[in-house]
């Protein structure tokens, strides 16, 4: 799996607007748990959530010299904040800004076409306080040092003397504060990674007690396959250890999004999805020559599968370094060649207009910089961390994720897998698989069963034995809270509350016999009815209800795409 960005762009994802961002002078320091200095602010109402009677916070982390890590509060809108549970969400990538989760998925708001704050119903917010984290270091609004510099035309970020933009660098139109991208100053491993994560919690769990008293959620999506498994058994580990300072974290649910876990598993999964059995789409997007391809290399002799093998075999980076690059560029790849569609969204062709990209220009204005303290212009992906990750071949590693799900369970947490499958990034028969082989007792005899939501319609089925379930999301993309909004939100409000995501009315506690009954797969076939045929215009929008964009007249002069990763 690869962020899309990486396949057509270089080191620096360049914001849309990009300026010289003065450093704060407002923030408030705090010792949280751990010993880890957090620095904040309180964020101005309508900078994104809208309700005057709900807070939010932003700040950073200090988890080491010159490694801050950016996060984004938001007190839950319904009941007491200080008896409400706490969820942390991050984005994938690796690379990806979990500012990607906040505005096009879960959180209190959106931006429109005009740069309008408006406000999400179906903010995740309004059942639990959210934690929106920007991590490993460098990614969206972390940062390791900020410098002046600007983006040249073959994508380097070349750092300037001052925050002044010479004649020859104007014409890029990146003069800019940006992250210094020094590899050193990142995480380069999922494994790697978790220190820090568990450090800012303990950081924001410190200096917000008040907000940390209910239990512990963990969501997540995509490259989060890798993260949330690793993390949270990190987490596990370090409660084990009862460090002297340190906050033993209630962890109690963990909920993934169309992950990337095993890329053994997954990098066979597309040729499950475009070839067979196929998607639900009824859609096949290759002729017989390029289904030959996509088959010979994987499983011909030296190819995808056996260098994958090779690396879980020798664990060397530069083996599994290797076996990612060719898969993706050989395997996953194929699919970008040749039918021009959008990997996290089979519907839809490029560039897709959805999820909406507006509030990327949003976050690089001057005011709304200001309004959070931040310290650099924003970017949706980091590619110094793509780099970092990309050295090891982390992507093409299993990393333990399988074992650590179920480890989790065995430590009484809920889990849940849920998937939008109408994406070929991360599609939902790959998941399935690594659904099966988790091995939780009792859901090899599970069945699908529709989910019911309080809409009266059918949006996907799950499949669930005790505290773990395997969800299939139907029309939706790789981004399930943007495509399928009222769903997601109940379904989270379930799994968060130990209820079944069914029906939402049964209690499932941990080592429950509860089990769903139906068939064995999820049969279920939308047909080709919203794949479409034309690309949209960029001013496109979305309709939640038909699952198809809403007729529109292209603009003259409409936004630049762009579309990374989440």
């Amino acid at each position: 799996m690869r962020p899309q960005i990486a396949l057509t762009s270089a080191l620096v994802a360049t914001p849309a607007i990009s300026q010289f961002v003065p450093a704060p002078t407002d923030l408030k320091t705090a010792k949280g748990y751990a010993g880890i200095n957090i620095r904040y602010k309180e964020v101005p109402v309508g900078t994104c959530e809208l309700d005057p009677n709900v807070k939010s916070y932003v700040g950073y982390a200090d988890v080491a010299e010159n490694e801050h890590i950016f996060f984004w509060f938001f007190e839950t809108r319904n009941g007491d904040p200080t008896k409400a549970p706490l969820t942390t969400w991050i984005n994938g990538g690796p690379g990806s800004s979990s500012m990607i989760g906040l505005f096009q998925e879960n959180g209190p708001c959106w931006v429109d076409a005009d740069g309008n704050v408006v406000n999400n119903p179906y903010s995740w917010s309004n059942v639990s306080n959210m934690l929106f984290i920007d991590q490993p270091t460098q990614v969206g609004f972390s940062y390791s040092k900020p410098v002046p510099g600007y983006v040249s035309d073959q994508g380097d970020l070349v750092t300037l003397p001052s925050d002044h933009c010479p004649d020859y660098a104007v014409q890029t139109e990146t003069c800019g504060t940006y992250s210094y991208p020094n590899l050193t100053l990142t995480a380069n491993t999922t494994n790697a990674g978790a220190p820090n994560f568990w450090k800012t919690l303990q950081g924001f769990m410190g200096a917000f007690p008040q907000y940390s008293r209910n239990g512990f959620h963990f969501s997540t999506e995509s490259y989060g396959g890798h993260y949330a498994p690793v993390y949270n058994e990190y987490i596990e580990m370090q409660n084990a250890k009862n460090i002297p300072g340190a906050h033993k974290i209630s962890l109690e649910t963990v909920l993934i999004g169309n992950g990337w876990y095993d890329p053994l598993i997954q990098y066979q999964a597309y040729y499950n999805f475009t070839v067979f059995p196929g998607n639900t789409y009824d859609y096949s997007p290759f002729n017989k020559s390029v289904q030959n391809q996509m088959y010979n290399n994987l499983y011909g002799p030296g190819n995808c599968v056996d260098m994958l093998k090779d690396c879980a075999a020798r664990g060397i980076n530069e083996v599994c370094s290797a076996a990612d690059n060719f898969c993706a560029s050989e395997v996953e790849s194929i699919y970008d060649n040749y039918i021009g569609r959008d990997e996290y969204d089979i519907r839809e062709l490029n560039p897709d207009p959805f999820p909406y990209e507006y509030y990327v220009d949003y976050l690089n204005t001057p005011e709304l910089q200001q309004a959070i303290g931040a310290y650099v212009n924003f970017s949706e992906y980091n590619s110094a961390v793509g780099t970092a990750f990309g050295s090891t071949g982390d992507d093409g590693r299993e990393v333990s994720t399988v074992e650590d799900i179920a480890k989790l369970l065995k430590q009484g947490v809920t889990v849940m897998l849920y998937t939008g499958d109408a994406d070929y990034n991360c599609n939902w028969l790959g998941g399935e698989v690594v659904s099966e082989e988790v091995g939780a007792p009792g859901f090899a005899s599970a069945g699908y069963t529709d989910i019911q939501t309080s809409d009266k319609v059918v949006h996907g089925q799950v499949k669930q034995s005790g505290a773990f379930s395997f969800v299939r999301v139907y029309e939706s993309g790789h981004e399930v809270p943007f495509y399928q909004p009222l769903a997601a939100l109940e379904f989270f409000e379930r799994s968060i509350n130990g209820m079944d995501i069914a029906t939402g009315t049964k209690k499932v506690a941990a080592g429950s016999k509860y089990k769903t009954v139906g068939t064995a797969k999820s049969t279920y076939r939308e047909g080709n009815s919203t794949i479409q045929f034309k690309v949209l215009p960029s001013n496109a929008t979305y309709n939640t209800t038909t699952n198809k964009p809403n007729p529109t007249k292209k603009k003259p002069g409409s936004r630049r795409w762009s579309r990374w990763s989440a």
